[in-house]
Protein backbone atom coordinates (compact mmCIF):
# COMPACT_ATOMS: atom_id res chain seq x y z
CA UNK A 1 0.00 0.00 0.00
CA UNK A 2 3.09 2.43 0.96
CA UNK A 3 4.55 1.65 -2.21
CA UNK A 4 1.68 2.11 -4.22
CA UNK A 5 1.22 5.82 -2.69
CA UNK A 6 4.93 6.63 -2.89
CA UNK A 7 4.41 5.65 -6.49
CA UNK A 8 1.26 7.43 -6.79
CA UNK A 9 3.13 11.11 -5.52
CA UNK A 10 5.70 10.79 -7.60
CA UNK A 11 3.46 10.15 -10.41
CA UNK A 12 1.57 13.25 -9.20
CA UNK A 13 4.69 15.17 -8.62
CA UNK A 14 6.38 14.47 -12.34
CA UNK A 15 3.26 15.68 -13.69
CA UNK A 16 2.47 18.84 -11.27
CA UNK A 17 6.77 19.64 -12.61
CA UNK A 18 5.62 19.72 -16.44
CA UNK A 19 2.31 21.60 -15.73
CA UNK A 20 4.09 24.26 -13.88
CA UNK A 21 7.15 24.45 -16.84
CA UNK A 22 4.25 24.48 -19.52
CA UNK A 23 2.30 26.94 -17.37
CA UNK A 24 5.08 28.99 -17.48
CA UNK A 25 5.06 29.35 -21.66
CA UNK A 26 1.05 29.42 -22.02
CA UNK A 27 1.21 31.93 -18.93
CA UNK A 28 3.63 34.42 -20.89
CA UNK A 29 2.02 34.14 -24.19
CA UNK A 30 -1.33 34.27 -22.36
CA UNK A 31 0.14 38.21 -21.37
CA UNK A 32 0.08 39.11 -24.53
CA UNK A 33 -2.63 36.96 -26.53
CA UNK A 34 -5.89 39.71 -27.88
CA UNK A 35 -9.21 38.55 -26.91
CA UNK A 36 -8.19 36.80 -23.58
CA UNK A 37 -5.20 38.75 -22.67
CA UNK A 38 -6.62 42.33 -22.64
CA UNK A 39 -6.25 44.56 -19.43
CA UNK A 40 -10.53 44.94 -19.57
CA UNK A 41 -10.69 41.08 -18.83
CA UNK A 42 -10.13 40.51 -14.77
CA UNK A 43 -6.99 39.07 -13.69
CA UNK A 44 -8.54 35.84 -12.24
CA UNK A 45 -10.49 35.31 -15.80
CA UNK A 46 -7.15 35.28 -17.25
CA UNK A 47 -5.52 33.14 -14.87
CA UNK A 48 -8.15 30.14 -15.04
CA UNK A 49 -7.72 30.79 -19.03
CA UNK A 50 -3.94 30.48 -18.71
CA UNK A 51 -4.77 27.06 -16.69
CA UNK A 52 -7.34 26.03 -19.12
CA UNK A 53 -5.06 26.25 -22.12
CA UNK A 54 -1.94 24.64 -19.60
CA UNK A 55 -4.18 21.66 -19.42
CA UNK A 56 -4.64 21.71 -23.14
CA UNK A 57 -1.13 22.22 -24.20
CA UNK A 58 0.28 19.14 -21.33
CA UNK A 59 -1.02 16.34 -23.11
CA UNK A 60 0.93 16.72 -25.94
CA UNK A 61 3.79 18.49 -24.72
CA UNK A 62 4.91 16.58 -22.14
CA UNK A 63 6.30 13.78 -23.87
CA UNK A 64 8.80 16.19 -25.32
CA UNK A 65 9.55 18.16 -22.16
CA UNK A 66 10.43 15.02 -20.20
CA UNK A 67 13.67 14.06 -21.97
CA UNK A 68 14.67 17.61 -21.87
CA UNK A 69 14.31 17.78 -17.77
CA UNK A 70 16.10 14.44 -17.10
CA UNK A 71 18.75 16.03 -19.33
CA UNK A 72 19.05 19.64 -17.56
CA UNK A 73 21.35 19.63 -14.91
CA UNK A 74 19.65 23.25 -13.59
CA UNK A 75 15.54 22.38 -14.60
CA UNK A 76 15.70 26.60 -13.26
CA UNK A 77 16.94 27.80 -16.14
CA UNK A 78 13.44 26.52 -17.91
CA UNK A 79 11.99 29.65 -15.87
CA UNK A 80 13.60 31.84 -18.17
CA UNK A 81 13.87 29.97 -21.54
CA UNK A 82 9.39 29.56 -21.41
CA UNK A 83 8.68 32.94 -20.59
CA UNK A 84 10.76 34.74 -23.40
CA UNK A 85 9.37 31.72 -25.81
CA UNK A 86 5.91 32.21 -24.58
CA UNK A 87 6.31 36.27 -24.95
CA UNK A 88 7.68 36.07 -28.49
CA UNK A 89 5.06 33.93 -29.20
CA UNK A 90 2.24 36.15 -27.52
CA UNK A 91 3.68 39.49 -28.91
CA UNK A 92 3.60 38.27 -32.75
CA UNK A 93 -0.03 36.89 -32.53
CA UNK A 94 -0.55 40.69 -30.92
CA UNK A 95 1.13 42.32 -33.37
CA UNK A 96 -1.44 41.64 -35.84
CA UNK A 97 -4.11 42.80 -34.11
CA UNK A 98 -2.16 45.75 -33.45
CA UNK A 99 -2.69 46.10 -37.04
CA UNK A 100 -6.06 47.51 -37.06
CA UNK A 101 -5.44 50.09 -34.25
CA UNK A 102 -2.42 51.39 -36.57
CA UNK A 103 -5.04 51.21 -39.54
CA UNK A 104 -7.79 53.06 -37.53
CA UNK A 105 -5.17 55.80 -36.37
CA UNK A 106 -3.60 56.45 -39.75
CA UNK A 107 -7.57 57.13 -40.95
CA UNK A 108 -8.79 59.14 -38.36
CA UNK A 109 -5.80 61.53 -38.62
CA UNK A 110 -6.59 61.77 -42.76
CA UNK A 111 -10.07 62.34 -42.03
CA UNK A 112 -9.62 64.82 -38.69
CA UNK A 113 -11.50 62.19 -36.22
CA UNK A 114 -8.72 61.32 -34.24
CA UNK A 115 -9.67 63.06 -31.07
CA UNK A 116 -13.52 61.85 -31.27
CA UNK A 117 -13.76 59.61 -28.34
CA UNK A 118 -9.76 59.45 -28.18
CA UNK A 119 -9.52 58.30 -24.57
CA UNK A 120 -12.44 56.33 -23.62
CA UNK A 121 -10.70 52.71 -23.47
CA UNK A 122 -8.12 50.85 -22.16
CA UNK A 123 -5.42 51.32 -24.99
CA UNK A 124 -6.50 55.18 -26.20
CA UNK A 125 -7.19 55.22 -29.42
CA UNK A 126 -9.35 57.11 -31.90
CA UNK A 127 -12.66 55.69 -32.32
CA UNK A 128 -12.01 54.27 -35.75
CA UNK A 129 -9.13 52.17 -34.31
CA UNK A 130 -11.57 50.78 -31.59
CA UNK A 131 -14.21 49.83 -33.91
CA UNK A 132 -12.04 47.70 -36.19
CA UNK A 133 -10.15 46.72 -33.10
CA UNK A 134 -12.99 45.01 -31.69
CA UNK A 135 -14.52 43.64 -34.99
CA UNK A 136 -11.02 42.16 -35.33
CA UNK A 137 -11.45 40.88 -31.51
CA UNK A 138 -14.77 39.22 -32.18
CA UNK A 139 -13.56 37.88 -35.87
CA UNK A 140 -10.74 35.67 -34.52
CA UNK A 141 -12.72 34.62 -31.63
CA UNK A 142 -15.27 33.23 -33.83
CA UNK A 143 -12.78 31.63 -36.47
CA UNK A 144 -11.59 29.87 -33.96
CA UNK A 145 -8.64 32.23 -32.18
CA UNK A 146 -8.36 29.77 -28.63
CA UNK A 147 -7.89 26.44 -30.99
CA UNK A 148 -4.91 27.76 -33.61
CA UNK A 149 -3.52 29.26 -29.95
CA UNK A 150 -3.05 25.88 -28.55
CA UNK A 151 -2.22 24.74 -32.07
CA UNK A 152 0.97 27.00 -31.91
CA UNK A 153 2.17 26.24 -28.73
CA UNK A 154 2.11 22.94 -29.18
CA UNK A 155 4.30 23.65 -32.17
CA UNK A 156 5.86 26.02 -30.47
CA UNK A 157 8.15 22.95 -28.59
CA UNK A 158 8.78 21.44 -32.01
CA UNK A 159 10.68 25.00 -33.12
CA UNK A 160 11.50 26.22 -29.76
CA UNK A 161 12.51 23.34 -27.47
CA UNK A 162 12.15 23.43 -23.97
CA UNK A 163 14.89 24.61 -21.90
CA UNK A 164 16.82 26.15 -24.42
CA UNK A 165 16.65 29.88 -25.46
CA UNK A 166 15.28 31.00 -29.11
CA UNK A 167 19.02 31.72 -31.14
CA UNK A 168 19.11 35.77 -31.58
CA UNK A 169 19.87 35.77 -35.47
CA UNK A 170 16.61 33.96 -35.89
CA UNK A 171 14.84 35.40 -32.97
CA UNK A 172 15.33 38.71 -34.66
CA UNK A 173 14.95 37.77 -38.57
CA UNK A 174 12.03 36.18 -37.29
CA UNK A 175 10.42 39.32 -35.42
CA UNK A 176 11.85 41.83 -38.01
CA UNK A 177 10.15 39.88 -41.08
CA UNK A 178 6.55 40.40 -39.26
CA UNK A 179 7.20 43.87 -37.92
CA UNK A 180 7.52 44.81 -41.22
CA UNK A 181 4.78 43.06 -42.78
CA UNK A 182 2.22 44.41 -40.07
CA UNK A 183 3.18 47.69 -40.94
CA UNK A 184 2.37 47.11 -44.70
CA UNK A 185 -0.54 45.68 -44.06
CA UNK A 186 -1.22 48.68 -41.30
CA UNK A 187 -0.90 51.21 -45.03
CA UNK A 188 -2.73 48.86 -46.97
CA UNK A 189 -6.49 49.19 -44.59
CA UNK A 190 -5.60 52.67 -44.55
CA UNK A 191 -5.18 53.41 -47.86
CA UNK A 192 -8.88 54.00 -48.91
CA UNK A 193 -9.12 56.87 -46.20
CA UNK A 194 -5.24 57.94 -47.35
CA UNK A 195 -6.64 58.29 -50.96
CA UNK A 196 -10.22 59.88 -49.69
CA UNK A 197 -8.06 62.40 -48.10
CA UNK A 198 -5.32 63.51 -50.31
CA UNK A 199 -8.24 63.79 -53.11
CA UNK A 200 -10.18 66.13 -50.62
CA UNK A 201 -7.45 68.43 -49.60
CA UNK A 202 -6.44 68.84 -53.41
CA UNK A 203 -10.11 69.65 -53.98
CA UNK A 204 -10.38 71.89 -51.17
CA UNK A 205 -7.00 73.65 -52.21
CA UNK A 206 -8.44 74.26 -56.14
CA UNK A 207 -11.81 75.92 -54.76
CA UNK A 208 -9.74 77.92 -51.91
CA UNK A 209 -8.19 79.31 -54.87
CA UNK A 210 -10.84 79.88 -57.30
CA UNK A 211 -12.58 81.60 -54.53
CA UNK A 212 -10.36 83.18 -51.97
CA UNK A 213 -13.25 85.08 -50.01
CA UNK A 214 -15.09 81.46 -49.72
CA UNK A 215 -14.29 80.11 -46.03
CA UNK A 216 -13.65 76.58 -47.49
CA UNK A 217 -12.43 75.48 -43.59
CA UNK A 218 -15.95 75.93 -42.29
CA UNK A 219 -17.48 74.12 -45.58
CA UNK A 220 -14.81 71.13 -46.06
CA UNK A 221 -14.36 69.91 -42.27
CA UNK A 222 -18.10 68.94 -41.96
CA UNK A 223 -17.56 67.33 -45.41
CA UNK A 224 -14.24 65.13 -44.32
CA UNK A 225 -16.30 64.05 -40.88
CA UNK A 226 -18.91 62.79 -43.02
CA UNK A 227 -17.52 61.20 -45.65
CA UNK A 228 -14.85 59.73 -43.56
CA UNK A 229 -17.84 58.09 -41.38
CA UNK A 230 -19.39 57.16 -44.45
CA UNK A 231 -16.19 55.41 -45.81
CA UNK A 232 -15.68 53.61 -42.60
CA UNK A 233 -19.45 52.16 -43.08
CA UNK A 234 -18.42 51.41 -46.68
CA UNK A 235 -15.13 49.28 -46.26
CA UNK A 236 -15.15 48.18 -42.87
CA UNK A 237 -16.52 44.85 -43.68
CA UNK A 238 -13.78 44.84 -46.36
CA UNK A 239 -10.98 45.60 -44.44
CA UNK A 240 -11.76 42.67 -41.95
CA UNK A 241 -11.98 40.59 -44.72
CA UNK A 242 -8.75 41.84 -45.82
CA UNK A 243 -6.96 41.61 -42.05
CA UNK A 244 -8.93 37.92 -41.63
CA UNK A 245 -6.89 36.72 -44.89
CA UNK A 246 -3.83 38.01 -43.03
CA UNK A 247 -4.07 36.51 -39.72
CA UNK A 248 -5.00 33.38 -41.02
CA UNK A 249 -1.90 33.04 -43.33
CA UNK A 250 0.43 34.06 -40.12
CA UNK A 251 -1.57 31.38 -37.91
CA UNK A 252 -1.50 29.00 -40.95
CA UNK A 253 2.77 29.16 -40.54
CA UNK A 254 3.48 31.29 -37.75
CA UNK A 255 7.29 30.51 -37.29
CA UNK A 256 7.76 31.60 -41.15
CA UNK A 257 10.06 34.21 -41.93
CA UNK A 258 7.66 35.88 -45.09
Amino acid sequence: MTEDLLALADWVQGWLLLGFIVFLRVGAAMALLPAFGERSVPARVRLMLAIGFTVVVLPAAGTLIQPTIAALARPGTMVITEAIAGLAIGGVIRLFFLVLQIAGSMAAQATSLAQIFGGQNADPQPAMGHVLFIGGLALAVMLGLHVRFAEILILSYDVWPAGQLPGGEILSAWGLSQVARVFGLALTLAAPFLVASLVYNVALGVINRAMPQLMVAFVGAPAITVGGLVLLFLTAPLLLGVWQTALTAVLNDPFGVP
